[in-house]
């Protein structure tokens, strides 16, 4: 998914949509979360930028609308070397911490549950996260500002990749230690995995994951899944109508052989005939394994997406209007 997350700041270029019926029966839903990712916060390459001109915060009416259709969760990505400029140990930036609590407030205030994604790769200043330790202090700093959110869950870090297997497991057992020292006992804790953490990939790559461990066993395990020929998440251009249920289907094997439990924290397709079956038949065979999957969150809102091909943002965002349909089956 690389070629993805170098696209971030970027639009891409709008994808005219293909004619389908657009009537498609609401099911009963089976997803405990169903949402979307609230994408700004991380954007540029400019450290640590200005607020407005580098990067923005996701708009809370913007997110009331999505709440309105019926989601009820919303992955909401922050940068770590905004967030403590200095040092995973430091002290914060309270401007930018402050417009983080805002979004997480506005959304949790409305009885639905806010993610806090550390959206950095396994990565801080560019560099691997190889201290365990320095990890463990920062996600507990962080988890004593929101302890008392039942609503706030974390996310260790966004998309671990090109990283010794073991780090990546040891890295994520400090997040777990760090949350549950800051006496944060009751929130959920989603893991991310190396290799993009791709549901794909999963069993091949992640399978030392199944050892984390976690007093409260409140672990969720977070997959990211697209549909294009390499998995990018840069193409609207679906592989085929049933490459979604393909590219789950291991991933939701390991879950029930090892009593786990996830959610697709990222997945997108074009508004096009083939990837609106493709979405509708991952999210149908998820849906039927309810026992393992516990729903879903589109990538990706925000409120500079403008033309992308996968915007969720209200009202005009191309998934919006075009794929909503697909996902309000769930809501």
């Amino acid at each position: 998914m690389k070629l993805r997350n170098l696209l971030f700041a970027v639009a891409a270029g709008s994808v005219l949509a293909a004619p389908q019926a657009r009537g498609i029966r609401k099911r009963a839903s089976t997803f405990e979360w169903f949402g979307a990712n609230e994408s700004g916060a991380e954007f540029g390459t400019n450290i640590p930028g200005v607020y407005g001109t580098d990067y923005i915060f996701p708009d809370p009416s913007a997110i009331a609308t999505l709440i309105d259709k019926g989601m009820t969760i919303f992955r909401v990505q922050f940068m770590m070397e905004r967030l403590v400029p200095d040092s995973l140990t430091g002290s914060y930036d309270e401007e930018y911490l402050a417009n983080l609590t805002t979004v997480v407030n506005a959304v949790t205030d409305s009885g639905v549950h806010a993610i806090i994604d550390a959206h950095n790769y396994g990565r801080y200043n560019g560099e691997i996260i190889s201290s365990t330790s320095d990890f463990q202090t920062f996600w507990e700093n962080l988890a004593g500002q929101y302890k008392d959110n039942d609503l706030v869950i974390f996310d260790t870090n966004n998309e671990y990749n090109s990283m010794d297997q073991d780090l990546v497991l040891n890295l994520n057992q400090a997040a777990i230690d760090g949350i549950r020292a800051a006496g944060a006992t009751s929130q959920y804790i989603f893991v991310e995995g190396n290799s993009w953490t791709g549901a794909w990939t999963w069993v091949d790559v992640n399978d030392n994951m199944k050892n984390l461990t976690d007093p409260q066993d409140k672990i969720i395990y977070e997959m990211h899944q697209y549909l294009d020929s390499d998995g990018s998440g840069t193409s609207s251009t679906c592989e085929s109508s049933t490459i979604g249920v393909e590219r789950v289907t291991d991933a939701t094997q390991w879950l029930k052989d090892n009593n786990k439990v996830g959610i697709l924290g990222e997945y997108a397709g074009g508004d096009n005939d083939v990837c609106r079956r493709a979405v509708s038949g991952m999210l149908e065979y998820m849906a039927n394994n309810p026992d393992v999957w516990k729903g879903a969150v589109w990538w990706a809102a925000g409120p500079w997406w403008g033309d992308y091909i996968f915007s969720m943002e209200p009202p005009d965002g191309t998934a919006y209007t075009g794929m909503l349909d697909i996902l309000e089956t769930y809501l």
